[in-house]
């Protein structure tokens, strides 16, 4: 689609969205209130490799939807690289496994009771109380969050979170924090590997086994709550016809019942006495396949044997391809897209026998993910929005931050995440978050009337005083060292337009460009009021020259980043 369409489209979302409630940009949010959504214009291209110009364009590109934002550093190792090399590297540059989780909740007032000190990792320790896990919850998930915000230059931080939309779980459910980060562990480990393999781990994870009753499920009395979301939500879908059958699920779950918890060593295990040893045939979906009931130790092994029946189908590749186009390219699926993009991943999946990096080669080394079409059409997920700012303006803390202070911080990004509809770690329900999946608003459901004016408080917050978390200290875009880097920032047509590349999902019109480099020229017309301005504060940063040029920034930099541009990526 043309820029403009895209461009239009959002303000017309924004402005549908806050109803003319809230003066947020002038008339930009109003302007088109009263026109129809245009909707947006498909691609015509498909999974041919790509073989078209390499440049920072597409390194963005590929960055912004692999990665929670996109500094230069990055930018400038993948331009070193061919497309498919910097492709390659991403799939392939899988780092150690992170520090786990540490005790940030000890005080004055509050000891850990199973003898966790501050500072030293929970992950091992005794369950303890409700209320130590509360507190180690909150821990767990203001660790992830700070894991994001200190990612490599790879895409397994999108695929984890990838993988906890799909096979959604909620830490107010599950209650045992070791568990919660121990089921972090499992997504971690598979999230590049194979789709059938993780299906498997995932069904006997302790975790999924509390959170979806499965540790509950008997020969007398069968569960039905993970065999039916195995197939719904994790597998098959509900989307096929024909499709699996309300019989369908009542015999996965006799096929599943035996599984239990050993709550010391945070495994799983299976009981043969619990067991429904008698045969299950499935439907004719399931080509009436009949799983022979097994007794003992043995009967552990119908839960494999019913998942590789469930994968024989094929269904469950269509699905998850379906997922990850959603995921990384757009949500617009009309029957060339599948016939020509999903079906095909779905091929390359089961020809590698589930294997999931194949399906990401394919797909983003391909002529339909550098489709101009396919950039600056996906709106911010909250941890888009807010981890890629807190990266791609280079916000560090102190090195002087004990645990205390570093897991403020990381608790209050994870805190105004949920604020924006995204709680890390608490997804609202087993099928995920909604943007993800429901129809036919998908990423539009992130924007509201109380969203949008959130994430504009934030960016304006970041460009002045940021905020301390109780620190004591600020935290905030230090835009006078970001302007620095920038070697040719005493000009201000291309300082607005390396922000404007750097922060913004499209292009902006010329008159965006020139309204911009007005706040840098103080509302004058000449570029010598900025150039003479900068220049002045390289040569001696005393506290005027600063000033001039920090209160210009200030203000161009926040109105920047209340463009719609800067909700798409």
């Amino acid at each position: 689609m043309g820029q403009i369409d895209r461009r239009e489209f959002l303000e017309e979302l924004i402005a549908s969205q806050i109803n003319g409630k809230v003066a947020l940009q002038d008339d930009v949010y109003t302007k088109y209130a009263n026109k129809h959504l245009p909707g947006l214009y498909k691609t015509t291209s498909y999974l041919s490799p790509y073989t078209g110009t390499w440049s920072d364009v597409q390194v963005r590109h590929l960055l912004r939807r692999t990665m929670f934002g996109v500094k230069d550093a990055d930018i400038q190792s993948l331009s070193g690289l061919s497309m498919s090399a910097a492709v390659d590297y991403l799939l392939n540059n899988i780092p150690a496994a992170p520090t786990p989780p540490l005790n940030n909740y000890t005080s004055a007032t509050y000891t850990d009771p199973t003898g966790v000190a501050l500072g030293a990792t929970w992950v091992g320790a005794a369950y303890g109380d409700g209320t130590v896990n509360s507190k180690r919850n909150s821990s767990y998930k203001s660790w992830w969050f700070g894991v994001m915000l200190n990612q490599n230059l790879s895409i397994l931080e999108k695929m984890v979170f990838f993988w906890h939309n799909h096979f959604s779980t909620q830490t107010s459910v599950i209650g045992d924090a070791r568990m919660c980060y121990n089921h972090n562990v499992l997504l971690r480990a598979n999230a590049l590997g194979n789709f059938k393999t993780l299906v498997k781990l995932i069904t006997t994870d302790p975790a999924m086994l509390l959170y979806l009753n499965g540790y509950q499920n008997t020969k007398t009395h069968p569960d039905e709550n993970y065999g039916r979301e195995l197939q719904e939500l994790f597998t098959v879908s509900k989307y096929n016809t024909p499709n699996y059958t309300e019989a369908d699920v009542q015999t996965a779950s006799k096929v599943l019942t035996g599984w239990r918890i050993n709550n010391t060593t945070l495994t799983s295990y299976f009981d043969p006495t619990q067991h429904d040893t008698t045969d299950k045939t499935f439907s004719s979906f399931y080509s009436n396949t009949t799983i022979s009931g097994l007794t003992g130790a043995s009967g552990a092994n119908e839960t494999n044997t019913m998942i590789d029946m469930i994968f024989a189908n094929g269904a469950a590749a269509h699905y998850i391809c379906q997922k990850l186009y959603i995921f990384f390219i757009y949500y617009d699926i009309g029957a060339d897209i599948e016939a020509n993009v999903i079906s095909q991943l779905a091929s390359i999946m089961i020809a590698n026998n589930y294997e999931i990096k194949p399906v990401l080669q394919a797909l983003l080394k391909s002529d339909h993910f550098f489709d101009p079409n396919n950039m600056g059409c996906y709106i911010k997920t909250p941890l888009d929005f807010l981890v890629g700012t807190y990266r791609t303006f280079n916000i560090n803390l102190p090195g002087s931050f004990d645990v205390v202070k570093t897991y403020n911080v990381w608790n209050y990004l994870r805190g105004y995440g949920a604020n924006l509809g995204l709680d890390l770690g608490d997804p609202p329900n087993v099928a995920g978050w909604s943007p993800f999946y429901e129809s036919p608003d998908f990423y539009e459901i992130w924007i509201n009337s109380s969203t949008l004016p959130l994430r504009m408080e934030f960016t304006d917050m970041m460009a002045a005083g940021g905020f301390t978390a109780g620190t004591g200290t600020a935290i905030n875009i230090d835009y006078l060292l970001f302007t620095k880097n920038f070697n040719n920032a005493g000009d201000p047509d291309l300082l607005v337009d390396y922000y404007a590349t750097t922060l913004l999902g499209i292009d902006i019109s010329i008159d965006e460009h020139n309204s911009l480099k007005s706040i840098l020229l103080s509302g004058q017309t000449t570029n010598a009021y900025w150039t003479s301005a900068w220049d002045a504060y390289i040569a001696n940063p005393n506290t005027a020259n600063t000033n001039i040029v920090k209160t210009r920034l200030s203000s161009f930099l926040t109105t920047l980043l209340r463009l719609p541009e800067h909700q798409l990526c």
